[in-house]
């Protein structure tokens, strides 16, 4: 920023100040005074001394810092809401008319996210006198890729108000959640609205023209007595395609190379939690090799009446379950949230097992519930708190164990 401008933008800043501060006339809108103030300019609240150590990053930057890592998601996500409108048309387009028309659709989505879930945040805030939290900055983004492009924008407005309200506010606000708002608000939506959120995403937009997902497709092939897999490919959806992300699914779920950009960037700037990350690819890689040697369901042909050999869910390639649906979006953002997740260096690793194995065991027993890793991870926001417990209690009892044995060697 130019430093004539920047001095000028504080003097004002300055002049309007005590307007905002107790006693002022605007007094109740301080916390709005104070998103713009901090959002524009650093913090005027500094240590002092030499003990501590200085970092110009805080909160509001952390949380621009995981934006950053959503944009190759929502960019992809745009392009092939594009590409996929166009392509269950019937109309040939290319690149840059798909991109245009994919923000067409997914900006009002991403922007009703944003005014809805900022509306509360600022009512909430007014109304407690407290800061804005910069908190919805990430939901706001992070809810409207989780869902499907054909979302009607009621819904995202409904969906957006019950994660604000019910999965943070009512807990006390940022800090004080014990689930994911934006992941809150997707339950809500995938449970109250479920035709809306999964199978034909495209059904409703283009007359005649239907696009389900892969894992709502392998849902539907789970006993009709063909491989799964191979009915997949026939379909189209190869692991290739399903790698590459020219495919329906959520906006910011299709594309493996554009989460795993974000994944680099909340990695190499310290924001998201690796062994989070490693954690759940583990307990999903594990759990579903284990059910590869199950054996597979027997049943009987209703229209020959022979006795048949089928492939279910539980004889998925690993590797399918890591591509499909939106398990390395959720691992990667949504399991990672610092409020909700586990604090400790060994309960993230428990933490993030737990929703990989968790993911497999809902895909593979319920199909009626195919994108498991929803439900994985809030199960295990509402167990992380347990875990860390357990975890510290291991240490405390490790570390006077090892103080009895110098104490009783040194005596």
């Amino acid at each position: 920023m130019n430093k004539d401008l920047k001095e000028t933008i504080e003097k004002k800043h300055k002049e309007i100040e005590p307007l905002f501060e107790k006693g002022g006339k605007f007094e109740k809108f301080y916390p709005l005074f104070e998103a713009q103030d901090t959002f524009a300019l650093t913090p005027p609240d500094v240590t002092k001394g030499f003990t501590h150590v200085r970092d110009a990053v805080d909160l509001k930057r952390v949380m621009f810092t995981v934006v950053i890592a959503l944009l190759p998601c929502l960019l992809w996500g745009m392009f092939n809401a594009g590409h996929q409108y166009y392509h269950y048309s019937g109309i040939e387009a290319g690149p840059i008319a798909a991109m245009f028309r994919g923000m067409w659709i997914v900006m009002p989505i991403v922007m009703t996210s944003y005014i809805v879930g900022g509306l509360w945040e600022v009512t909430f805030a007014v109304v407690r006198k407290h800061e804005i939290n910069e908190g919805f900055l990430v939901t706001g983004l992070l809810f409207p890729l989780t869902l499907p492009p054909t979302i009607a924008l009621w819904q995202v407005a409904v969906g957006i108000s019950f994660g604000g309200v019910i999965g943070k506010e009512v807990f006390g606000g940022t800090g004080f959640n014990i689930l994911n708002p934006a992941l809150t608000a997707r339950a809500y939506l995938f449970f109250a609205h479920a035709k809306d959120m999964t199978g034909d995403v495209w059904a409703k937009s283009i007359d005649g023209k239907t696009g389900a997902t892969p894992l709502g497709l392998g849902a539907s092939y789970g006993g009709d007595g063909v491989n799964v897999m191979e009915r997949l490919s026939d379909t189209g959806y190869s692991f290739g395609a399903i790698f590459g992300g020219l495919i329906p699914g959520s906006i910011g779920e299709t594309s493996v190379i554009a989460i795993l950009l974000g994944a680099a960037i909340l990695i190499v700037s310290g924001v998201g939690s690796w062994k989070i990350m490693v954690g759940g690819v583990a307990g999903l890689v594990v759990t579903a090799i284990f059910m590869n040697f199950l054996p597979t369901q027997g049943g009987i042909d209703p229209e020959t009446g022979n006795i048949i050999q089928y492939t279910t869910w539980s004889q998925i390639p690993f590797v399918y379950h890591l591509v499909m649906g939106s398990f390395l979006f959720g691992i990667v953002f949504m399991a990672t949230d610092p409020v909700s997740a586990a604090q400790t260096s060994a309960g993230k690793w428990i933490y993030g097992a737990l929703i990989g194995v968790v993911t497999v065991l809902v895909r593979v027993t319920n199909p009626g519930f195919p994108e498991g890793v929803m439900l994985a991870i809030l199960f295990m926001n509402v167990m992380a708190p347990i875990i860390d417990h357990y975890v510290v209690k291991a240490h405390i009892a490790k570390r006077n164990a090892y103080l009895r044995k110098f104490s009783y060697a040194k005596g």
